[in-house]
């Protein structure tokens, strides 16, 4: 087994020598990519200045009209009405779709032909939900509830990470991860009783899959700023986004290039040496349009032991070759190396929150966090070989790259017909000795998909059809070294190796139907096939390293899952519109969930079951005038084997069990209203009560030796752990449109979580919390000269240095436990950062 430590640490030596040269010829590329661009937008300039100027076409939307109750307007206001943009007015289809000429033909992300009508299920144009692009399936949004969140309103902050933009979505949460950028992301608590990284919904780039086919994702790779916007996909979505989407879906979309047009250069600077360079270019040429973003980011941390050090490419490049097809390719590629502390329990929060001091066990500050390292896996209190180690003693750390590559064709075979073939290729090499474990492996996955989109009218209703089918697969090869005690995260034995696969394929329909001019219907379904196959076989020494135990779990589980949706949209005028759904969900467990059993170890978990969900979403946007927008969405969501993760200990992998039956029900809540006079309020809101409706936990009796008895506790009607009843997010902004300040603008931002319970039978809380952010910027443009704009701003994060939890996975309760024993209960808390500094600048040429 030694043999297996000392060829891996030879692999890690090559691997990071390998991660330089990339990361320089990275910069390398994208230097010269940079450079291109600018050389090509100043050759359009050039261009533009012997070119004919054409004046300004306004385009203008009609109002909604309700045959049955409006007379016909008299001939002089409709000349008025035609002289007049109004604003917020939904777009509506006539009954009998017109042939789109073929020019006319470019294709959206989703195989849809753009250029002709507004899609039957358009809706309010003054809506959250108006602004969501197409994704593979749906023209938009329809009757979903759904948000998106434009990147410019984030012009002049400094976007650490994607939990500063979605949390301006309502129903979205967000916890500390394994890392800097590795966040928990939440879509109404969907993701808030995971251990680690991102489960329960589905992340897309422009349309591109970056959830692997086992249902994970992680954040490390999203650098803020980089995107253009982000919509959110709120509630039960498997009919549209397949396996895992029981939260719903993300899909981040990034610059174009012909909105860059040419090169930004900004750069970030904040307490505790964090500095962010970073650099977009971009070129809209004839039929070419390509953009590419890379960003170097690093610092210190404010744990005493959280240095990092990360690098990303993200890149889109379309091609036009014909007017009936359309080529997209993105790539993106993440570097990551990070060190990182233990997670704390209550009472080690209370004392040491940012673990200052915690160098070596002995003689340690208070409240340090500390694990038994072994090389033989023998880390129990009486084991001899076991040694106490912080984590920074240990070496705990991350050392991943993530790559991800893909290619979409699409094809007009006619004015309302569009096919589409997708192929994505996801890299995800991980090293991470992140406690007692390290985790080794390099998961390659596939995800391919086909579809043909067509709009028609079916006794003389506008419709659009959608018909498509995927497969993805990811076969696992994944070893796991105990980590043996001296630091630097030295691997000792070889723990467990798990060798298998997860593959999903199935088909997709959805039909948008619009009934009248004031009703569309939008229903769909998918059914999809998956199957876990594969084994983990495991090992136990003695202290001295002869193995004692040699087991082998094999899992070969095949299950299938259907999920229908259907919602109506009303549009009665431009003022309002109503939108109600049902929806459902589906999750199969995470290959390697099988194979952690209660205790944290390597062992039979395999009789996990997929879990489902129904949701019931009934809403209403109200968008009385331009710039003022009320959203108020309420759910309820009926949740069976709901799959919930939670800590066994300090330095532990989580493990998963089914709770039998669960609802999920809540409020969501969003404003958005021009105050007038530069000044502007935004809000989101979430009230989310969630409970166990059927669930026993079992808990071993340690008092009754040495064969452990277990003693049943009924949780029904518990609140399941992890999930903050009620979070808020308001910002106060101010920007001066005109006179002697006209650039200036300052905002002032409010938090508040609520707090929540940390375990099943609800003895322990973790507190809540509120902070306040401040900011200041000033923004300007050129009308000559190299430089175009120029943008600077400073920001005061947590103003009032607030010491709180940003993150705290479950915990295992214990028989006879007391609010003041499972304070003590270590591997659980993150805090969150204390009063921090920023500033910026950013530079346009």
């Amino acid at each position: 087994m030694r043999l297996h430590s000392s060829r891996h640490a030879t692999v890690f030596r090559l691997r990071r020598a390998y991660s330089c040269g990339r990361r320089a010829a990275s910069a390398s590329f994208i230097a010269a990519l940079s450079l291109a661009a600018l050389e090509s937008a100043r050759a359009q300039d050039a261009a533009t200045e012997n070119a004919i100027t054409l004046p300004d076409v306004t385009v203008q939307q009609a109002p909604i009209q309700n045959a049955q109750s409006k007379p016909a307007e008299k001939p002089n206001e409709k000349a008025k009405a035609k002289s007049k943009t109004v604003a917020n007015m939904p777009s509506k289809p006539p009954a009998a779709v017109p042939a789109v000429p073929a020019s006319a033909n470019a294709s959206t992300s989703t195989g849809l032909v753009a250029g002709g009508d507004a899609p039957p299920a358009a809706g309010n144009p003054g809506a959250p939900s108006s602004a969501v692009a197409a994704v593979p399936g749906a023209s938009n949004a329809g009757a979903q509830t759904a948000t998106a969140i434009d990147m410019k309103r984030f012009a002049e902050t400094p976007v650490f990470s994607v939990a500063d933009i979605l949390r301006e979505s309502p129903g979205v949460s967000i916890k500390q991860g394994n890392g800097p950028r590795d966040l928990g992301i939440s879509i109404r608590g969907s993701n808030a009783r995971n251990g680690f990284g991102i489960r329960n919904i589905v992340i897309l780039e422009d349309g591109f899959p970056v959830t692997q086919p086992d249902g994970l994702s992680r954040s490390d790779l999203i650098d803020p700023h980089a995107y253009s916007s982000i919509d959110v996909w709120r509630g039960p979505s498997s009919a549209l986004f397949g396996n895992y989407a029981t939260g719903g879906a993300l899909n981040f979309r990034t610059r174009p290039g012909g909105e860059i047009n040419g090169v930004e250069y900004g750069v970030d600077v904040g307490s505790f040496n964090y500095l962010n360079n970073y650099v977009s270019a971009g070129t809209k040429t004839g039929n070419f349009e390509g953009s590419v973003f890379i960003s170097d980011v690093r610092g210190d941390g404010y744990y005493g032991y959280s240095s990092f050090d990360t690098q990303t490419i993200n890149m889109l490049l379309t091609y036009r070759p014909t007017t009936s097809d359309t080529i997209t390719v993105k790539a993106i590629d993440n570097e990551l190396d990070t060190e990182l502390p233990f997670r704390m329990s209550l009472n080690q929060f209370k004392q040491n929150p940012f673990q200052k001091g915690c160098k070596t066990a002995a003689g340690s500050a208070p409240g340090c966090v500390t694990s038994r390292f072994s090389a033989t896996g023998n880390t129990s209190a009486t084991s001899t070989d076991a040694v106490a180690q912080t984590a920074e003693q240990a070496g705990a750390n991350r050392d991943d790259r993530r790559t991800i590559g893909g290619i979409r064709w699409e094809h007009s075979f006619d004015a309302a017909t569009t096919g589409q073939v997708q192929i994505v290729v996801d890299d995800r090499n991980i090293n991470q000795p992140t406690g007692t474990t390290s985790a080794i492996g390099d998961y390659l996955s596939y995800n391919i998909s086909t579809g043909i989109s067509h709009r028609s009218a079916f006794a003389g209703l506008p419709t659009l059809a959608y018909l498509g089918a995927f497969w993805n697969y990811l076969p696992v090869d994944g070893l796991t070294y105990n980590v043996a005690p001296g630091g630097n995260a030295k691997l000792g034995l070889l723990q467990s190796e798990t060798i298998g696969s997860t593959m999903n394929f199935g088909a997709r329909a959805r039909q948008e139907v619009q009934l009248t001019n004031t009703v569309a219907v939008v229903g769909g379904a998918t059914v999809e096939r998956t199957s876990l196959d594969g084994s983990q076989r495991s090992f136990k020494y003695t202290t001295d390293g002869t193995t004692s135990s040699d087991v082998t779990v094999s899992a070969d589980r095949d299950i299938t899952n259907v999920a229908p949706e259907l919602g109506v949209v009303y549009t009665p005028s431009r003022d309002w519109q109503f939108h109600a759904r049902v929806g459902t969900g589906y999750g199969t467990p995470q290959f390697t969930n099988l194979f952690v059993t209660p205790e944290g170890q390597p062992g039979n978990n395999t009789d996990l079951k997929a879990q489902t969900n129904v949701g019931y979403d009934v809403g209403v946007d109200w968008t009385p005038v331009r710039g003022v927008m009320l959203s108020l969405t309420g759910f309820y969501e009926f949740f069976e084997n709901e799959l919930v993760s939670q800590s066994p200990g300090v330095g532990l992998p989580n493990f998963t069990f089914n709770a039998p039956a669960s609802e999920h029900r809540g409020i969501e809540a969003a404003i958005d209203i021009a105050l007038g006079a530069g000044f502007r309020l935004t809000g989101a809101y979430i009230y989310n009560n969630q409970i166990y409706t059927d669930y026993t936990e079992q808990l071993p009796n340690n008092a009754v030796p040495p064969v452990p008895q277990f003693l049943s506790f009924d949780r029904a009607g518990n609140k399941i752990p992890g999930v903050s009843p009620n979070e808020l997010t308001a910002r106060l902004s101010y920007d001066a449109q005109d006179g002697t300040y006209k650039g200036w603008g300052a905002y002032a931002e409010y938090q508040w979580h609520d707090g929540f319970y940390m375990e099943n039978a609800n003895l322990l809380e973790a507190p809540g919390y509120d902070t306040v952010d401040l900011n200041v910027h000033y923004a300007t443009e050129f009308s000559g000269g190299p430089v175009r704009s120029l943008m600077v701003y400073f920001e005061i994060r947590n103003l009032l240095d607030e010491t709180y939890i940003a993150s705290a996975n479950n915990i295992t309760n214990t028989v006879g436990a007391t609010p003041a024993t499972l304070a003590n209960a270590s591997g659980s808390i993150y805090s969150g950062a204390p009063r921090t500094y920023y500033a910026g600048m950013k530079v346009r040429f």
